[in-house]
């Protein structure tokens, strides 16, 4: 019973440190940057600059800025086909 114990121990240990980054990792091409006096906020679920505008709309505190995210990691960059 004991050695069944530290072999699960083991067996959760090697999975852990096997652990790898999420595949279904997706960026978006616009992000809404929220200032404000305490703080600020991003949000990079926008597919389109005109969808970002729809959610920073005045009165927001927010501005629609190209994700630096997805300039390097994006749909159309050959990054991730160079370091696979």
């Amino acid at each position: 019973m004991r050695t069944i114990g530290l072999l699960l121990l083991l067996v959760g240990a090697v999975a852990v440190i096997n652990a790898r980054q999420a595949s279904a990792e997706v960026y978006r091409p616009w992000c809404a940057q929220y200032t404000g006096a305490r703080g600020g906020g991003t949000n990079c679920g926008f597919t389109s600059y005109e969808q970002c505008r729809m959610t920073a709309t005045p009165g927001s505190g927010a501005v629609c800025v190209r994700n630096p995210w997805y300039e390097y990691y994006g749909e159309r960059s050959n990054v991730r086909a160079r370091y696979r």
